[in-house]
């Protein structure tokens, strides 16, 4: 069986285990791994497989181009592509994220400040909508409404069965060249320049990102692809790459480390279960030092309570979780800085630029315009007297104050009337009953908001 029999097959699979689920009971897709931080309590809805929509189906190097199902993570993607010298556009920054997640979500990563997200490389996606139909949605078919509303719609549209996208040259080796601040305003206007003009002292740059580890130290990490190293830095074992930043100027790494930098310690969170610490980094298997392990260990201290009862005891104040990804025009990205520095208090964050390409009504960012992401993921000790969502909440009102937005993949506080002016209820509801009159599908604000 070829695979795309193979998928033609899985997919009349999924569509018929959609139809069976009753009346009334709202689906939910069954996947292996979850990048979401929208913990709900209790199992709630009927659980649909995509076990058999985890694969590449073929990588076309002439076309430059990747049919992809979408259930399939990037870690599997990347892994076909690279040995055709070849790579997605844009690669989230962990292993276990899907292409359909990131397509329906959002995703970001160091090519984004050229390459936008990663939804802009893609060129059909087949999706099982949540009226029942299987449609191929293209931005110059019938369904193009649907394929332009589909980014940020985390699932209340459809979901992502098949999807097409382009694919970039790459070389073997990326340079990395890490640039210190003291100020961040001179750093947000350095990181402008670099991804305004393509270019760093005088040479052509491939990817670009930053770290803010406090108010006097900030990095601008630019990286250029190679085709030979003179060395080369390993950070998969006992070497941790965010602290390289701080002591290096200069690294190279392959291009498959690179892309995967940042999931050994799932940035800086491992530092939660102590595998920072050398000896547990050393008695830890490598296969365990992954994004997707942290994620779970996680889920299961959500699920139990382990730190909280341990902090009780302790005597310590209780923590809330700010696990937050938002963008900011990079002319008031100091601003944000400033104020999660004074307000919030946790480091390092991470900065990355991004442009959008085009327009995507669901997540309004101005085409053309540079944001900076900033990635911050972590507890904080709560002031006496406030509770759960204090935190989120100042983030959520300052974000918007700077003409930004924030993803939608974990807690949110929004009011319905204030989400939908800052998500275009306007552009999402037309789709929404063209493609889901029944309302089968959780709606944008019931699923990201409310939670259900």
């Amino acid at each position: 069986m070829t695979q795309m029999s193979a998928h033609r097959r899985a997919v009349e699979q999924i569509r018929d285990s959609y139809a069976a689920i009753p009346g009334g009971s709202a689906p939910r897709l069954a996947k292996a791994t979850t990048n979401l931080f929208r913990f709900r309590e209790g199992s709630q809805g009927a659980r649909l497989s995509a076990r058999d929509l985890d694969r590449v189906i073929e990588v076309d190097p002439v076309a430059m181009t990747a049919e992809v199902q979408g259930m399939t993570t990037y870690e599997n993607l990347v892994d076909a592509t690279l040995p055709h010298g070849l790579m997605p556009y844009v690669v989230p920054q962990l292993k276990t994220i899907t292409l359909g997640g990131a397509v329906t979500g959002l995703g970001i990563e160091s090519t984004s400040f050229r390459d936008g997200l990663p939804h802009e490389s893609v060129e059909e996606l087949e999706i099982l909508t949540g009226d029942g139909r299987v449609v191929v949605a293209r931005a110059d078919n019938e369904h193009s409404d649907l394929f332009h509303a589909f980014p940020n719609s985390y699932g209340t549209l459809g979901y992502a069965l098949r999807i097409r996208i382009k694919l970039k040259r790459v070389q073997p080796y990326v340079r990395l060249t890490h640039i210190p601040f003291t100020d961040a305003d001179k750093c947000m206007i350095a990181m402008k320049e670099i991804c305004e003009r393509g270019e760093h002292d005088g040479e052509p740059v491939d990817f670009v990102d930053g770290t803010f580890f406090g108010p006097g130290e900030l990095y601008i990490t630019v990286g250029r692809f190679a085709e030979k190293a003179p060395y080369l830095s390993d950070y998969t074992g006992m070497r941790i790459y965010y602290r390289s930043i701080q002591t290096r100027t200069r690294d190279w790494l392959t291009v498959r480390d690179y892309i995967w930098r940042w999931d050994t310690d799932w940035f800086w969170c491992s530092r939660a279960f102590g595998v920072q610490e050398p000896l547990v980094r050393s008695l830890m298997p490598r296969k365990w030092m992954r994004s997707d392990v942290y994620r779970r260990l996680v889920g299961l201290d959500r699920k139990y309570g382990v730190i909280a009862r341990i902090d009780r005891w302790r005597g310590r104040p209780l923590q809330e979780s700010v696990i937050q990804d938002i963008e900011v025009p990079v002319e008031r990205g100091a601003e944000f800085l400033e104020f999660f520095h004074d307000k919030v208090g946790m480091e390092p964050v991470w900065m990355c630029p991004l442009k959008a390409t085009g327009q995507w009504p669901l997540y309004p960012l101005e085409p053309g315009r540079l944001y900076v992401n900033f990635g911050f993921w972590g507890t904080v000790p709560l002031p006496r007297g406030q509770f759960d969502g204090y935190y989120n909440r100042l983030i959520e009102r300052r974000v918007h104050e700077l003409e930004g937005h924030k993803s939608l993949y974990s807690t949110s506080f929004y009011g319905e009337d204030e989400f939908w002016q800052f998500y275009n209820g306007t552009a999402y509801w037309p789709v929404k009953r063209a493609y889901d009159a029944g309302g089968r599908l959780l709606d944008l604000y019931d699923k990201c908001v409310r939670g259900r």
